[in-house]
């Protein structure tokens, strides 16, 4: 197993990438190809001892191009056939690596995947799916921003493929699967919500109808299935919320003496609340539904979320998610594909 890591991609690129990168090799001892700039990169890994210039578990390709964070996803891949983002799919694709991770544009990742990968057999729109921390461990939300305009039979793959994602990668025992809405009651929602919560009813998933916003942190379901707008929407309220949360606590903390006494003796609970909050545990957001491991990274991205983005696409590839989400999504045919699904589509 080769890991092809985008090392151009990012905020904090080619720093950043190639730090997580050296990181993730020496914890998970996983060759790693970095593709970019070979200048840039071998003068970071010089950085981490001269062993890593020579290392066996790192290798460099060099690419002559960059997708900015601002450009056109599909114009991108088709125009800059020499960028570090579409050479870490083509090195996927002549099997010189089994997974692509990348912090760069997160849409023109999705559009190598589905243009370079190809989609599952079944799967009309691939999702993103990303783990959120719960007061019962986490949990995942998908579409977390890949697909803003849905129709319900586009929900019914995205359930589909969270369970599959909570069950073989995640380790959850028959996922529980909500259908993110304004209320628990039946007659909520809106039209997409109300004609995918009579399909989702029909699958043989584990399915509890619909959850509203605070159970995505309650723990109440494993998978929250939303279409990417509104998934897109919670995932950054959620970040901005924990950014906020946590500014205000120094702020009080460092406001009066007592305050600075009870956060000495609570600085183990406190160092163990960031840890399961820090999105950088999580490392990255795998794009489900194409044929190949693709695991998009926060644009912010730090050494440690590269590292553990390196990790989640280790998982992926070994507990083989695509054959599983190509079997779960075959099942199911009659009702993701022609039927009654088949003017939704």
């Amino acid at each position: 197993m080769k890991i092809a890591v985008d090392a151009m991609g990012g905020d904090y690129a080619p720093a950043a990438i190639v730090e997580g990168s050296v990181l993730a090799a020496k914890e998970f001892d996983i060759p790693i190809i970095l593709v970019g700039d070979r200048e840039r990169i071998e003068a970071e890994l010089k950085k981490h001892g001269p062993e890593w210039g020579n290392s066996s578990n790192i290798s460099v390709k060099h690419t002559t191009e960059v997708v900015g964070m601002d450009e056109g996803p599909a114009q991108a891949i088709r125009r800059k056939k020499d960028s570090s983002l579409k050479v870490c799919f083509d090195l996927v694709n002549s099997g010189e690596a089994s997974a692509v991770v990348s912090a760069g544009n997160s849409g023109a990742a999705m559009a190598a995947g589905i243009f370079l990968f190809k989609k599952i057999k079944g799967v009309d729109r691939p999702a993103i799916a990303v783990s959120m921390p719960t007061l019962k461990g986490s949990s995942v939300i998908i579409d977390a921003g890949g697909n803003v305009d849905c129709k319900p039979v586009h929900l019914v793959q995205f359930a589909i493929m969270g369970d599959v994602y909570a069950k073989y990668v995640l380790k959850k025992d028959r996922p529980k699967v909500g259908l993110l809405s304004n209320g628990e009651e039946e007659g909520k929602g809106n039209e997409l919500t109300r004609e995918t919560h009579a399909l989702l009813k029909d699958t043989a998933l584990n399915y509890a109808g619909y959850v509203e916003g605070r159970d995505i942190y309650t723990g109440a379901v494993d998978v929250v299935v939303a279409d990417g707008f509104v998934g897109n929407v919670v995932l950054k309220v959620s970040e901005g919320l924990l950014e906020a949360f946590m500014g205000m606590l120094k702020k009080e903390i460092a406001a009066s003496l007592p305050a600075k006494v009870g956060y000495m003796l609570s600085k183990g609970a406190f160092g163990s609340l960031k840890k399961k909050i820090d999105y950088a545990e999580y490392g990255g957001a795998p794009l489900l539904g194409i044929e190949g491991v693709c695991i998009v990274s926060h644009g912010r991205s730090n050494p440690k979320a590269i590292k553990n983005a390196v990790l989640r696409a280790m998982e992926c590839v070994k507990n083989k998610i695509n054959a599983h989400l190509a079997e779960e999504i075959g099942k199911s045919c009659d009702i993701v594909r022609p039927g009654r699904a088949r003017d939704a589509v």
